[in-house]
């Protein structure tokens, strides 16, 4: 892909994005309707594999302005290759991958200098349908899956937590992590209205604790107010969002006061949110690894 390619895909989910949050909606967190499209992270409906980055947030976003009632994607070959095929005159929704790779060229010269070889960045394009907007797709490609009742949730996100090894000190009025203490501080469950909430609450603050240079390290040295700062708020809020998609919880928003700062941040760089979306799902991988949610 071209250098003009790539900017072009930057801007035009960086817009996107923007106009979602001016709208005061936020992409990782949509009023689902449960009986519409479950909430779960979206996935490809052949491997089975999860989408992950800024392309959960596309295909999220897909889902809810077309109305599907699944989170099962496809290409066209895919669809093709599995005896169904898209239905005329649907619109694919596009996504991409994006990754870095060592040109041989370089990897002989950095031989020869004795240094470490310099990578490039690429982005490609995919075009994918929801396999709604397909035929003939066997029922296992298409059947919704089944989700987890209300307590099987808690108590799966109860073991995300537990098995997490954070250090959580439960108590006072104030949900933070502390990155010099290396330990997250939540009140007590019996403070919050609804009790989900607390667990929605943790995976933020477990988000941050993702980042802590013994785990994931991420620059976690922003000052309350500076971009550096609302960049990793708005990992762990993402994080959050993904954690509990990916447990059959909705998302919900939690520090909606940022959204003036986060938008500078996306107006200032339109590959702002690719880097926060990549982190935050590294993040939510990170806290569902340790349980085994995810393989």
């Amino acid at each position: 892909m071209s250098k003009t390619e790539r900017q072009s895909i930057y801007a035009e989910v960086t817009s996107r994005i923007i106009a979602e949050l001016e709208e005061g909606r936020l992409p990782w967190v949509q009023p689902w309707d449960a009986t519409s499209c479950p909430c779960t992270m979206p996935q490809n409906a052949v491997t089975g594999r999860r989408y992950s980055g800024i392309n959960i947030l596309i295909l999220w976003a897909t889902v809810i302005e077309r109305g599907f009632t699944r989170q099962r994607w496809l290409t066209y070959r895919q669809a093709e290759a599995v005896g169904g095929h898209v239905r005329k005159g649907e619109k694919g929704t596009i996504i991409c991958y994006a990754d870095r790779f060592i040109p041989k060229a370089e990897e002989e010269r950095a031989g020869q200098e004795d240094r470490e070889a310099r990578t490039i960045a690429f982005l490609k394009r995919f075009t994918v349908f929801n396999v709604d907007q397909c035929e003939g797709l066997s029922g296992d490609l298409t059947q919704l899956p089944e989700m987890p009742e209300p307590l099987v949730s808690i108590a799966e996100a109860d073991s995300v937590i537990q098995r997490s090894g954070a250090d959580i000190r439960i108590g006072g009025d104030k949900a933070y992590y502390a990155p010099a203490g290396d330990y997250v501080a939540v009140p007590p469950q019996a403070a919050f209205h609804d009790p989900i909430n607390w667990f929605r609450t943790v995976f933020h603050e477990l988000g941050h604790w993702t980042g802590h240079g013994s785990r994931l390290a991420r620059d976690q040295s922003g000052s309350f107010g500076s971009a550096l700062y609302a960049r990793e708020e708005l990992v762990a809020e993402m994080a959050s969002a993904f954690t509990c998609a990916s447990l059959g919880i909705v998302p919900t928003v939690r520090h909606s006061d940022y959204i003036g700062s986060w938008l500078a941040v996306l107006r200032e760089d339109d590959r702002a949110i690719f880097k926060a979306a990549s982190a935050a799902s590294k993040a939510a991988d990170y806290l569902l690894n340790r349980e085994g949610v995810v393989s």
